[in-house]
């Protein structure tokens, strides 16, 4: 295997699954104006997608391990290239949301083979690095598909966001063709099950496992820190006074690439002091950054967004490279049902804040609610990866 090919197409699959799937929150005030409709109305166009993604995780997984993990991969990315499309050409938010919602269904079948490919295709001390590559990827792409939309949306309408968005799509798509070597491990835990029976009885011994369990519950928390922090700090500085336009919002999800570029010392972080204490740090600065938002100084609030996004991108690589420890067998249909918790927590993150806290207590509300669900996942951490040592040997 050519690793250098490898973690590169690792990584331009973590830019591809991302890129597409949080475009829309930079121009959210724009479409909440536009179409006349509330916050969390206009959270729904992220909200759609995310569910969509939990929908389908569970079956991707379960379509990777019996159709192979490379397969899966690059047949997903050209066939995203089909709602994407078509998002240009959207009349209206109906058509947005059932486009995006249809683009949801494609991502599950890059993110869970390819968290399932990097914990059986690199030995335990180095698939946490290649896993940080990824995460890196994710972050670069989250970055890319906010940043783009935005910046052209001042200029020439979110529909020209979404073109190039398209053609970035399909070169990462032929990236990861050519790049990415086929599956050489094909371990116990990776063979495919005879029947969809199988399968789910598979999914089944998974849900009977406390370690993956809690994991399952930190993937959720994770994910709607994320969506909930980065889709209401949007209508808290398009409001007096920041008041800053599409553009400026674009911007602020520049520190994205600040956190893809700490990300993968997770990896390090991860073997040199354990699991949990990785997660204890990354919970610590998610939460102090969260808190620097409520300060009125515009940079002090881009610093603390930067230190949040380091921390959750660590919770994540911590959380993500664990369930293929846990998972005894079938660990692409366990990254599937973790994919799938995880973008339920994306969906209601996108929503709840909005209908709960945002009109009666607004970003400090926000922020305070957000912290809460961060310590309750150090919480489940701390309880339910106490097999880590032991997993980890028996790797």
């Amino acid at each position: 295997m050519t690793f250098d090919r490898a973690r590169a197409a690792v990584t331009i699959a973590g830019i591809c699954a991302f890129l597409d799937l949080y475009a829309p929150q930079a121009v959210l005030p724009q479409l909440s104006e536009s179409f006349h409709i509330s916050p969390a109305s206009a959270g729904t166009t992220v909200g759609v997608s995310t569910l969509a993604v939990a929908l389908a995780a569970p079956f991707a997984g379960m379509l990777a391990d019996r159709a192979g993990r490379k397969r899966t991969i690059v047949i997903s990315a050209f066939l995203l290239q089909i709602p994407t499309i078509m998002l240009i050409f959207a009349q209206g938010l109906n058509e947005i949301l059932l486009w995006r919602f249809i683009q949801g269904l494609f991502l599950p079948a890059i993110f869970s083979p390819m968290v399932a490919y990097v914990n059986e295709e690199w030995p335990p001390g180095k698939a946490a690095d290649v896993m940080g590559l990824y995460i890196a990827g994710s972050a670069l792409g989250g970055f890319g598909g906010r940043f783009i939309t935005a910046l052209l949306a001042d200029h020439f309408g979110w529909r020209a966001g979404f073109a190039v968005l398209t053609l970035i799509t399909l070169a990462c798509a032929i990236a990861i063709w050519a790049w990415l070597p086929p599956a050489r491990h094909r371990t116990k835990a990776a063979v495919p099950s005879e029947t969809t029976d199988g399968a789910f009885a598979a999914l089944a011994d998974h849900l009977r496992n406390p370690a993956l369990l809690a994991t399952f519950a930190i993937g959720f928390a994770v994910l709607f820190s994320q969506v909930a922090t980065f889709t209401y700090v949007n209508f808290h500085l398009a409001r007096a006074p920041y008041s800053m336009g599409t553009s400026q919002l674009g911007m602020i999800f520049l520190v994205y690439p600040i956190g893809a570029a700490i990300t993968p010392a997770s990896g390090y972080l991860i073997r040199r002091f354990g699991r949990r204490q990785a997660m204890t740090l990354a919970a610590v600065v998610a939460c102090g950054g969260l808190a620097a938002t409520l300060h009125s100084s515009l940079p002090v609030i881009i610093f603390g967004l930067a230190m949040f996004v380091t921390g959750t991108f660590t919770m994540m690589s911590a959380a993500m490279g664990f369930v293929g420890q846990a998972a005894e067998r079938a660990k692409a249909t366990a990254v599937g049902f973790y994919v799938c918790c995880y973008y339920v927590g994306g969906s209601v993150g996108a929503v709840l804040p909005g209908m709960v806290v945002w009109h009666a207590a607004g970003w400090p509300g926000c922020v305070f609610l957000v912290i809460a669900v961060i310590l309750a996942a150090l919480t489940l951490a701390w309880r339910g990866w106490q097999q880590e040592r032991r997993i980890c040997a028996a790797e």
